[in-house]
């Protein structure tokens, strides 16, 4: 077995939704980022490649390259899974905290972990979304930008 964890943080910046887990989210801010800034699977993604020893998602899919502007942070997701299964692993379960004031992620998080759990070949009951505030602590807590963190456990294919 491996384990990996992942972390990702954007500001906050003009727009009206936030992208969490897949999901779209209408929200005061959008944020700042390359891609659409999802911060649920930027931090997923780091912690599979992480288990696989294999760096991070800024070595994959550089926010120097164009290609990725704007793009679907899904499509990051779905390469990664293709890295784990040709590794010669699948997911035992994914557990992720959303920090933020603001949007709340509650009514969200069953969305959030059905779009997870089609992504990454499990059954939802092996993907978690939490969420925390920070209460009103650092730049989270002001309102300033968003947080998630992720640790994954990679299994053997057909343990």
């Amino acid at each position: 077995m491996r384990i990996g964890q992942g972390v990702d943080i954007h500001a906050f910046g003009a727009g009206d939704h936030v992208v969490l887990g897949g999901v779209r989210i209408e929200h005061s801010h959008g944020v700042i980022a390359h891609s659409d800034g999802d911060v649920v699977i930027h931090a997923l993604c780091d912690a599979i490649l992480g288990a696989l020893a294999l760096g991070d998602i800024g070595t994959h899919f550089p926010p120097s390259e164009e290609r990725w502007r704007g793009v679907d942070s899904r499509v990051f997701l779905r390469r990664c899974v293709e890295l784990m299964q040709q590794h010669g692993y699948a997911l035992g379960n994914a557990d992720i905290t959303i920090v933020c004031e603001r949007p709340k992620v509650a009514p969200h998080a069953t969305a959030m972990r059905e779009h997870l759990a089609l992504d990454l070949g499990c059954g939802v009951g092996s993907v978690s979304i939490k969420a925390t505030t920070s209460e009103r602590l650092g730049f989270t807590g002001r309102g300033e930008g968003i947080a998630a963190f992720a640790i994954v456990l990679l299994v053997p294919h057909g343990a």
